[in-house]
């Protein structure tokens, strides 16, 4: 393989394993967090409907059952989320084993041979590969990219990979959310104020 064809080989790897320690810390976190804010939040709505007979109506009350359904996923998590944990930090480690190949590639003059460099790529590329963990929390891709593109550091993947707002950075996913939602509010105004817009 030729300089320039492993940059582009080891970019790629590079970005598929951040984006998967970035996944698995997402998992993580998410499982860590998510539990929390959700009890905090039942139980308060709980002691303000106490005092506020607004807060004591059918849908509110359906809305915390949905809440305690998505505690219930959120738990079968609790066991394994150690995993998680270890398997980014190996996976981190690994980012950075490649972005170290990297650097020393792009430090080969174009004639040089990058034989070395390309077998040490092939080992860090097959240790990554008994690392990841295949079972993701809910919306963990949205959070693992985040952590990618809003507060990593990736400049060295984007020499050669180029990353772009709509193709790369915001997950096609959250696109079609955000679309799925503009057109909901929109129709919900046109109804609230009799456009037949939406009919």
């Amino acid at each position: 393989m030729n300089r320039e064809h492993l940059l582009k080989e080891i970019a790629v790897t590079g970005y598929n394993v951040l984006y998967s320690a970035k996944k698995h810390f997402a998992t993580y976190d998410i499982i860590e967090k998510v539990p929390g804010w959700l009890t905090i939040a039942t139980l308060a709505v709980g002691i303000f409907g106490l005092v506020i007979p607004a807060l004591t109506n059918n849908l509110l009350s359906a809305a915390i059952l949905v809440i305690g359904i998505a505690a219930i996923y959120f738990n079968q998590f609790q066991d394994g989320r150690q995993r998680y944990a270890e398997a980014g930090g190996k996976l981190v480690s690994s980012f950075n084993t490649l972005r170290g190949i990297y650097y020393e590639t792009k430090g080969r003059g174009d004639g040089e041979s990058v034989d070395d460099l390309e077998a040490k790529y092939r080992e860090v590329l097959k240790e990554t590969e008994q690392v990841w963990l295949h079972k993701h929390i809910f919306i963990s891709d949205w959070y693992a990219h985040y952590k990618i593109f809003w507060q990593g550091q990736i400049g060295w993947l984007d020499e050669q990979l180029h990353f772009t707002l709509f193709r790369d950075k915001i997950p096609l996913t959250a696109t079609v959310a955000g679309i799925v939602l503009l057109l909901a509010i929109a129709c919900w105004i046109a109804a609230c104020f009799g456009w037949r817009v939406c009919a």
